[in-house]
């Protein structure tokens, strides 16, 4: 995918200015040879020891398979109220389900994902509005269902008002 239009894409949906920094970690710190995935949490919290002095939030993009202990799998973490996310496109892709490669579909799902978990860091939490960028996604179908964009109730609960131009 064309992962350099996403911070552009993003800042249609919320008003502020997005930057992609490049950020070597070693993941092996987070996989777990039982599940053979990675522990997102012990992520994030790395992840929030490199928040850029200027930046007020970090959301870093894998392409590993994460989990938290109480779930089989997660499409992305994020700290409510907090500033910090982490997403993994590894079951957003089509190829994970037999599917022939859809860059188009993954980084509509990947932008998606990230707005999801960055409305979690703003305090907002699942909302009943199908297709609210804040839906619950259990099933990688529940976030093709949804809009990029936040709903009207909320757009109001983070003072935002968004660009609905995205799928």
């Amino acid at each position: 995918p064309q992962w350099k239009d996403l911070a552009t894409d993003l800042g249609h949906c919320l008003p502020f200015t997005f930057e992609i920094l490049p950020l070597k970690i070693n993941l092996r710190l987070f996989y777990s040879t039982d599940r053979h995935q990675y522990h997102s949490t012990l992520l994030l919290g790395h992840l929030l020891k490199n928040l850029p002095e200027q930046g007020d939030k970090i959301i870093g993009i894998t392409d590993v398979d994460i989990y938290i202990p109480i779930l089989t799998f997660l499409f992305g973490e994020a700290q409510l109220n907090g500033r910090g996310a982490v997403v993994s496109t590894y079951r957003l892709n089509t190829q994970f389900y037999g599917l022939p490669r859809n860059d188009q579909l993954l980084y509509d799902r990947t932008l998606k994902e990230i707005l999801h978990e960055l409305g979690h860091t703003f305090g907002l939490i699942h909302c009943s509005d199908f297709e609210c960028v804040m839906n619950s996604s259990t099933y990688v179908e529940n976030i093709d269902l949804k809009q990029a964009s936040f709903c009207a109730s909320c757009q109001d609960k983070i003072g935002v008002n968004c660009d609905k131009r995205f799928p």
